[in-house]
């Protein structure tokens, strides 16, 4: 089989759908998540549990990824390291993602120290945790870049993880909230630059996005280049989860430092 299939593709055409496996303690919050997913991920069997000791019985299937909440412990805490040490052991292949309550640096540090692929604070759209699990799924890493601030102090500059990113402004709401408001919007993509867009969210590489768009593997590149100049991007992932970001109002994440 072609290695550049669509993960969609892979699962119609085989018996048995790759799997992505979500554990989540309590049962509400596991439903909503697992409805989502079904909806978004199509081609993939979502499988739910309570804990850990449920993967025996999908032992020997193909798991893709496998989705942890963690709530609100620390990546440290005891139980955490020694369910992430069940899931390398059990599912060596899977990439693991977190769902953590915390949306500090220090956490997603850890985490991705640790080997996890994918950090979701719970505090991030939904939207954007699609995408980001569509990039853990292709093979890339997920991680929201830190928005800092110093002492609720009420005046904020913004310091942009990318020299050519657009300028944003922090504004202090008191209560130690700041709203990060762009002061220029990222250059629009054209027609092709969106189709090429379109397919890097599904986690389609280079010469499956040429076959799909009848372009040459160069042109594919050369517009990939653009997108990621345009997205203030340093790769194809931070662009599509940058684009995702614009596309629904939220302001692009980047560090926050007292002027």
């Amino acid at each position: 089989m072609d290695d550049f299939t669509n993960f969609a593709e892979l699962a119609q055409g085989s018996q048995h759908p790759p799997v992505l496996v979500i554990i989540e303690q309590h049962v509400l919050a596991r439903t909503c998540i697992l409805n989502i997913l079904k909806r978004e991920l199509i081609g993939f069997e979502i499988v739910e549990m309570a804990t850990t000791s449920g993967l025996n019985w999908i032992s020997g299937r193909d798991i893709r990824l496998i989705a942890l909440n963690i709530g609100d412990k620390q990546i440290t805490d005891p139980s955490i390291e020694e369910c992430l040490a069940v899931l390398a052991e059990s599912c060596p292949k899977a990439s693991v993602a977190v769902l953590s309550n915390r949306d500090d640096d220090a956490t997603a540090s850890a985490a991705m120290q640790r080997g996890v692929r994918g950090f979701f604070p719970t505090s991030i759209p939904v939207e954007v945790a699609i995408a980001g699990l569509r990039l853990v799924l292709a093979g890339g890493v997920y991680r929201p870049l830190p928005i800092v601030g110093q002492n609720g102090a009420p005046s904020l500059k913004v310091i942009s993880e990318y020299p050519e990113a657009p300028a944003l402004s922090g504004i202090h709401e008191g209560n130690g909230v700041t709203k990060i408001v762009p002061e220029r919007a990222m250059v629009d993509l054209t027609p092709r630059e969106q189709h090429v867009l379109e397919a890097l969210q599904l986690g389609l590489p280079n010469k499956l996005i040429a076959v799909r768009l009848n372009l040459s593997e160069n042109t594919v590149k050369m517009h990939i280049q653009r997108i990621m100049r345009k997205c203030s991007a340093h790769n194809r992932t931070e662009a599509v989860v940058r684009w995702s970001r614009r596309a629904n109002g939220h302001a692009l994440p980047s560090r926050v430092r007292s002027s």
